[in-house]
């Protein structure tokens, strides 16, 4: 599938993974949406992309469909939908004190996370099965998003590492679901990356970060994860699959 002439929505499309998907698809000639929930940077992403940008709770269903709506009122086809929306928190399953982990927490992080991507997935999807095909009777491609963590979550990433544990989960039965109408699922796991989430740290915690990737030694850039995406579009026979993203990277405990 050639991105030039398609639609293509982005959650999370505001900053970070999702910024740099947005600018890579704007830029190979796609007819952006950016779903997200920050106003502002979604605002001036958009303008700075000439894209669209509407606000997007991804758990939403009426949200997200007036983000498809948007999507397709150029008349460019939707056929592409890249899910980087997501939340992280660090609660371990009892606290230092011997508290459990609130529940409501967790629950906020699944539904965000998996949840909310499924969501996208089931909606995007149907509108991409009603497209006319392309060549083999491809209609439109799903990217996910895991991470390392859905593999090797770290002390303190339960809640994240099931959210994304989940992601993968689904990816291989909604591939083999989809795949009578021409629309492929697939999933990216990304290790530690140069992103908002990690702008917080300091520079010596990303330098330990770091440390650990076998090579390149050194955080993902987020440009390299729109690459990835950019790959599995261009590449059909790609389906059902996760690729990890993280320089060979295995998570330590902590």
């Amino acid at each position: 599938m050639q991105l030039d002439g398609i639609s293509a929505i982005v959650t999370g499309g505001a900053s970070g993974l999702g910024e740099a998907t947005a600018t890579m698809l704007a830029g190979a000639g796609a007819d952006v949406v950016l779903a997200d929930l920050d106003d502002e940077r979604g605002n001036t992403t958009a303008k700075r992309l000439d894209a669209r940008f509407v606000r997007t709770d991804v758990t939403d269903p009426a949200q997200v469909s007036a983000a498809i709506e948007v999507a397709t009122e150029s008349g460019a086809p939707l056929r592409l939908a890249v899910n980087c929306a997501g939340i992280a928190i660090a609660v371990r399953t009892l606290g230092r004190d011997g508290s459990p982990h609130d529940l409501g927490l967790f629950e906020r992080v699944v539904r965000v996370n998996l949840i909310g991507t499924f969501n996208v997935m089931r909606l995007t999807a149907a509108a991409m099965a009603r497209t006319e095909p392309l060549e083999d009777g491809e209609r439109g491609l799903v990217v996910n998003t895991a991470s390392v963590a859905a593999f090797e979550g770290q002390i303190g990433q339960v809640a994240y590492a099931a959210s994304k544990g989940g992601v993968v989960g689904m990816m291989v039965p909604a591939a083999r679901d989809l795949a009578s109408v021409g629309v492929r699922v697939c999933t990216i796991a990304p290790g530690t990356f140069e992103t908002p989430m990690m702008g917080v740290l300091p520079d010596e915690a990303k330098a330990a970060l770091a440390a650990n990737i076998p090579f390149p030694k050194r955080l993902g850039r987020p440009e390299e994860y729109a690459a990835l995406v950019r790959h599995l579009a261009e590449n059909t026979m790609i389906n059902g699959e996760v690729v990890r993203l993280d320089g060979a990277l295995r998570m330590p405990p902590k």
